[in-house]
């Protein structure tokens, strides 16, 4: 199976990691909604939270981790989680993970969770979620 998500979990391929533990990892999107914008993936397979038995239970603790932490970090004002499943939801990499976008009050409301505003370079904002330089 090739899977980019368990490639990542596994180190085969570099990411800016944010946290992992031995049940999940979370790094930076790399095409994010926002600065910040983190994925939260089980280090098992599992394609989506349709086929779930359990994994999205089990990551739910480093889903709010790292919520807090992007929060804290960044002076975000709150935070979106979403999971999609299905292509028809967005998904385009079958391997079950949850969004966590932080939100700022310069953009409020769903609509606008796909900020407009110019991004932080991705290394400023790494050194800021995960207190180091980079952690690609």
């Amino acid at each position: 199976m090739d899977c980019l998500f368990c490639s990542i979990a596994a180190g085969d391929i570099p990411a800016t990691i944010v946290d992992s533990d031995d049940t999940s990892v979370a790094f930076l999107d790399i095409e994010p909604f926002q600065d910040g914008h983190t994925l939260v993936i089980p280090r098992k397979h599992v394609t989506s939270v349709l086929n779930d038995d359990g994994e999205l239970a089990r990551i739910s603790p480093m889903v709010t981790k790292v919520a807090r932490r992007l929060v804290d970090s960044l002076g975000a004002s709150g935070v979106n989680i979403v999971s999609n499943a299905g292509e028809v939801a967005g998904q385009s990499v079958h391997h079950l993970h949850v969004h966590v976008v932080p939100r700022y009050d310069r953009e409020p409301g769903i609509n606008a969770i796909r900020s407009t505003m110019p991004r932080r370079p991705v290394e400023e904002v790494a050194a800021m979620v995960t207190g180091e330089p980079n952690r690609r």
